[in-house]
């Protein structure tokens, strides 16, 4: 026996599916704007407040490498922090291992080290693993280190804003061609929402800023504008010759379009957010790469930020375009007229097959009518018919046009 909430969870999957245009999301759009509202002054505070937390990549500084195959400890990446932060007393930027087999190497990030904390780290590094060199035997030469400048992490970053502008440029005047104009500033809209989100969450919680997190920055502009065009071509579908007919208004189509591609949306983004998962269980968890999870955490939260703009915030934004056109505004006054004028009649129907005395009033007799004969006659012919007279009765009947209709034969 199934329970209530049983029912009204399979009803909610039910609807789901069908897409019938039973959750109402654009008539719930000033929440929506509410939510992200809060939701983007949050981050823009965070970025402009707090600020990022910038790898060495762009701030520059020291790194340190050796062959991660030793002699004795194996150089895990926990051993190595652990040496650094024993060393020098602070806790490195990051560390990661690079590679796999006999060519793996261990990384080490941090600000930029004097020489005297370069040799103390590199005398402790040998001590703890005696890292193994070419010839098969444990060498302190194998440890090196570099300085890192930060002009490379900005030509990084002015390289992605270029490409950003590019391509927000591309993707406006493609869908201002193959949709319209209105469509296009919902989808840009939508795009700057998934952006400026995802670099406040980076904020936020603190991850530290690589050229990977860039480069997956970038990448997530692609999947939130392909969610967005499906839904925007479901409502170009819907909307079709819209002006001509009284059906629904422009706002009942465009919801209709979003209950239509809703489970398409969500089947897509836990899809995309799979291979997102194994990048951070297997990349990360097992095989300890860094770089990967700078670009699986950038990319989880754009798919998500990606997902919701798309549905909750782009369509609407759409409807309230459209609605600054005047055409569009009074088709919605002609269908909710005509809406109001269909459930008037209905309503007095109803209340005069309730009452015998209104139903009198708003309809007079027929006998009331002034008729010609003809048609009195008809009428009585048809009313003889229901009682169950005969025809040749009916025909013989004193009165009636058949019995005064001679007959066509002479007296003799």
């Amino acid at each position: 026996m199934s329970t209530p909430n049983a029912a009204a969870e399979q009803g909610v999957f039910s609807r789901l599916y069908t897409g019938t245009g039973a959750f109402d999301i654009v008539g719930k759009r000033k929440t929506w704007y509410i939510g992200f509202s809060v939701l983007i002054l949050i981050c823009v505070a965070s970025i402009v407040v707090k600020g990022f937390n910038l790898g060495i990549d762009f701030t520059g500084g020291s790194q340190v490498q050796f062959p991660a195959r030793t002699q004795a400890a194996p150089a895990e990446v926990e051993t190595v922090r652990a040496v650094f932060e024993e060393t020098l007393g602070r806790e490195p930027d990051a560390v990661q291992s690079v590679g796999t087999g006999d060519t793996a190497t261990i990384q080490i990030k941090a600000q930029t080290l004097t020489d005297a904390e370069l040799i103390s780290l590199r005398e402790a590094l040998f001590e703890k693993f005696r890292p193994i060199g070419a010839n098969g035997e444990p060498d302190p030469a194998v440890i090196s280190d570099s300085a890192v400048s930060g002009t490379w992490g900005g030509e990084i970053t002015r390289q992605a804003l270029i490409a950003l502008g590019v391509f927000l440029v591309l993707v406006t005047l493609f869908l201002a061609l193959y949709f319209e104009r209105a469509m296009a500033v919902a989808a840009i809209v939508a795009l700057l929402h998934d952006v400026v989100v995802t670099a406040g969450v980076y904020s936020l919680v603190g991850f530290e800023v690589t050229p990977a997190t860039v480069i997956g920055l970038l990448t997530i502009l692609g999947f939130s504008l392909y969610d967005t065009v499906v839904v925007f071509d479901k409502v170009k579908e819907n909307t079709r010759g819209l002006l001509s007919l009284t059906r629904r208004t422009y706002a009942e189509a465009a919801n209709l379009a979003v209950n239509q591609t809703l489970m398409r949306s969500i089947n897509t983004s836990l899809i995309a957010v799979l291979p997102v998962l194994g990048l951070l269980v297997v990349g990360v968890g097992l095989l300890g790469v860094g770089t990967l999870a700078d670009l699986a955490l950038v990319q989880m939260v754009g798919i998500i930020a990606g997902v919701l703009s798309s549905i909750l915030l782009a369509t609407p934004l759409l409807v309230d375009l459209k609605m600054r056109d005047k055409r569009y505004r009074d088709h919605t006054a002609k269908v909710l007229a005509k809406r109001r004028k269909r459930a008037e009649q209905a309503a007095g129907s109803s209340a005069a097959g309730s009452n015998p005395a209104a139903a009198d009033d708003a309809e007079p007799p027929t006998e009331a009518l002034p008729v010609d004969e003809e048609t009195a006659a008809r009428r009585e012919r048809a009313m003889a018919a229901a009682a169950g007279v005969p025809a040749r009765a009916q025909r013989q009947r004193p009165g009636s046009r058949a019995a005064a209709r001679p007959t066509g034969k002479r007296r003799r």
